[in-house]
């Protein structure tokens, strides 16, 4: 059995200047991190050959062609899977609409997975691009790329999108005890709203083509991308926590849906309790709200908003990873 995990990941500036309809013209840049919060793979042979689906989603099929599940089968086309596999998949978190970045995470998990189970070593630029291909060019997913060079690669990166479709990650060289501060003061809370990313995306996208105050915004949040590696390097936190709240001015900004009036209460509610800066993750509608605060003022934030389900989330470095499983050694 061959056992694959990929983060799911933060997102602090510059989301929506991945997707290909600004970044090919303009170029994009994000910076984010991932968390301690993972997307499970589990990989093994059958003995009839048929393939298995578990986890979220339940399937049995005598063939790659035969799946349902759209993400699994073009994985499966990819890699030259005809059968023979179940495929068992677990999340940290709620599988959809969470805003963290889930569908790659699960799609980078089940490339690695699968290509170990081949027996081919993969690096994390090989399942980037494979995730990429799949997601937007297979299966036209209205996505970026940030989520799945996250999922890949892990760690604190500025990540930039550029105009002949290829991407560099750069890791933050932030000092130790600027992570640490910083680690110390973000805080999250669950909405309980989930919404499916696709339908906030190909929004944007076609206000993105359509509307010039909406790529006037996305290169300022690509900006603010470029200045947040830089108070990081420093370790200027009161910055970061600006420019976090900068961001997500101009992202509601983009379009209807991103935010909401109950959303928007919470952030303000936020602010007044001692929160410096914070965002929705993801594209907007629901998931995850952040807030960076000294910690003296997380109580207060936390009572300002008994509605919510404080979680906590720590950051770690590591991107997809695989672990053996062998007889006698768990399931």
């Amino acid at each position: 059995m061959i056992l694959a995990s990929a983060p799911l990941r933060m997102s602090f500036v510059g989301g929506g200047s991945d997707l290909p309809s600004y970044s090919r013209e303009h170029g994009g840049a994000v910076v984010s991190a991932t968390i301690d919060k993972y997307v499970y793979v589990a990989v093994h042979a059958t003995f009839d050959g048929s393939l298995r689906l578990g986890g979220g989603f339940t399937e049995v099929a005598a063939s790659t062609d035969a799946l349902k599940h759209p993400l699994t089968r073009e994985v499966l086309r990819l890699l030259e899977v005809r059968g023979g596999l179940d495929i068992v998949s677990m999340s940290d978190v709620p599988a959809q609409g969470t805003g963290l970045g889930s569908s790659s995470s699960f799609t980078v998990a089940l490339l690695h997975a699968v290509a170990a189970h081949q027996g081919r070593a993969v690096d994390a630029a090989t399942l980037a691009r494979w995730s990429c291909h799949v997601e937007l060019e297979r299966l036209g997913e209205p996505i970026g790329k940030q989520d799945p060079y996250a999922a890949a690669f892990g760690g604190l990166n500025f990540i930039e999108f550029h105009p002949d479709d290829t991407v560099s990650v750069h890791p933050v060289a932030c000092p130790d005890a600027t992570l640490a501060t910083l680690q110390s003061r973000l805080l999250t809370f669950y909405t309980g709203i989930t919404r499916p990313a696709a339908s906030v995306l190909r929004g944007q996208d076609a206000a993105i083509q359509s509307q010039r105050h909406t790529r006037e915004a996305l290169g300022r949040m690509v900006a603010l991308a470029r200045r947040m590696r830089g108070d990081l390097e420093r370790g200027d936190l009161d910055g970061f926590a600006a420019l976090l709240d900068e961001n997500w001015r101009l992202k509601r900004e983009l379009r209807d849906g991103v935010s909401s009036p109950t959303i928007d209460d919470w952030y303000a509610r936020a602010r007044r309790a001692g929160a410096q800066g914070g965002k929705l993750l993801g594209a907007g509608g629901g998931g995850f709200l952040l807030f960076y605060a000294p910690e003296e003022h997380h109580p207060a934030i936390a009572a300002a908003l008994p509605e919510l389900r404080r979680v906590d989330m720590r950051l770690q470095p590591r991107g997809s990873a695989i672990t053996p499983v062998r007889r006698g050694e768990g399931t």
